[in-house]
């Protein structure tokens, strides 16, 4: 059984290789793709997963969405914490 990843505002998490984002144009939305699972992201889920690189920090992109949406920094730092850890949890996060 593998260890638990915590996702936290210093965390720089990235895809794995087998998970990818891909826009479905027959669809007209994003999907995200994993061996044998199809997840299907918000708007929202889906700005913050294109901003996962492995270098940009969760915080950095709390601060960006934060700027862009002009919401208080707090919350959004707690809802994309929340997310991610929710596919952390699920395998859909590397290491």
């Amino acid at each position: 059984m593998s260890e638990r990843r915590v996702i936290g505002e210093a965390s720089a998490p990235s895809l794995p290789r087998h998970v990818k984002l891909r826009r479905d144009e027959s669809r007209g939305q994003w999907v995200l793709l994993a061996p044998e699972r199809v997840l299907v992201p918000d708007d929202i889920a889906v700005e913050i997963l294109q901003r996962l690189d492995g270098q940009a920090t969760v915080g950095a992109v709390a601060d960006d969405l934060a700027e862009k949406y002009r919401s208080p920094r707090a919350e959004v730092l707690h809802d994309v914490i929340e997310m991610l850890q929710d596919l952390a949890d699920k395998g859909f996060l590397a290491a």
